[in-house]
């Protein structure tokens, strides 16, 4: 009898899905019923398919040039054209690539130092914490628009990478001092005072025992990390401080205030990748809603009201 009942236990343990499984599918339907962040998917779902179906969707070459100058919309030419005769629907098309791209890597990047530092600053104590909450505040203190400008005009004609690091140095600080509070938070609850006195490494309970419990926390701060990344991205190259070869959203505004867009009428090349900028960070703050109902019951019963 004993024999059988272990069998079926195990059967039972091995039809059901594993528990990370069923959270990322809990975490999913609970994003899905959020109207804000579904709404957010569809959209940042359409600006993934664009950047990745960007040479079957666009009619032209990203700098395919030798078209009428300053040309008005057309059939040919949905957009119109720019002053250096290229097609601005096809630039629009290609420089969702470099947003999707920086915009995800840098948020990714400044995520992972964020978690880094975050956790071992809330766990650890003495010397070690006064150094990194001297550093953290530094940088918290510093305005982190003239230090980009600073640092991306120090480090010119980096291309992307230039962008990337730029954003990664300059935006992990705010999420370090969340995850550190949750992380002081969470130091004092029994599984972790358990785990420490059965001679468990530090490293072992931050990573194994503290970070599976601020995963909501890490989610949002990684979406408002992109938020932050693309907007910067695009200030970088409008303002000249990045590779002004590359097409990309900023770049085209950078050319357009260069042309003087506005005064020939050609508002469409400041209107389109600002729109698509703010379309973009809109979708990432809304998906930001769902995650907030995830680590909040309460937001996710008022939703399904």
């Amino acid at each position: 009898m004993t024999t059988t009942q272990n069998l079926t236990s195990a059967t039972e343990a091995a039809i059901k899905p594993p528990r990370r499984f069923a959270f990322i599918t809990r975490s999913a339907a609970t994003l899905w019923a959020n109207w804000k962040s579904r709404l957010g998917l569809i959209i940042l779902a359409c600006f993934i398919l664009v950047a990745i179906f960007a040479p079957l969707l666009a009619p032209y070459g990203a700098s395919q040039d030798g078209f009428e100058r300053n040309a008005d919309a057309s059939p040919e030419h949905w957009f119109g054209t720019t002053a250096a005769g290229e097609d601005v629907l096809s630039q629009l098309i290609y420089g969702s690539q470099i947003s999707v791209a920086v915009g995800f890597i840098a948020g990714l990047l400044s995520t992972i130092v964020a978690m880094v530092i975050g956790l071992s600053w809330g766990y650890i104590r003495g010397f070690g914490a006064d150094v990194i909450n001297f550093i953290v505040n530094l940088f918290l203190v510093i305005p982190g628009l003239p230090l980009m400008i600073v640092i991306a005009a120090y480090l010119q004609n980096g291309g992307l990478v230039m962008i990337v690091a730029v954003i990664v140095i300059t935006g992990w600080a705010w999420g370090a001092r969340v995850l550190r509070a949750q992380t002081q938070t969470l130091r004092s609850r029994d599984f972790v005072t358990a785990a420490r006195f059965s001679g468990e490494p530090a490293w072992r309970i931050v990573f194994k025992e503290i970070l599976p419990n601020m995963t909501s926390i890490i989610a949002g701060g990684f979406f408002g990390a992109a938020t932050s990344a693309i907007l910067a991205e695009a200030g970088l190259e409008f303002l000249g401080l990045g590779d002004s070869s590359i097409v990309s959203w900023g770049t085209i505004l950078y050319w357009a205030q260069n042309s003087n867009a506005l005064l020939t009428g050609q508002w469409i090349l400041l209107f389109a990748p600002g729109l698509c900028i703010a379309l973009l960070a809109l979708s990432l703050t809304l998906i930001n809603f769902g995650v907030d109902a995830i680590s909040n019951p309460r937001l996710r019963e008022g939703k399904s009201r």
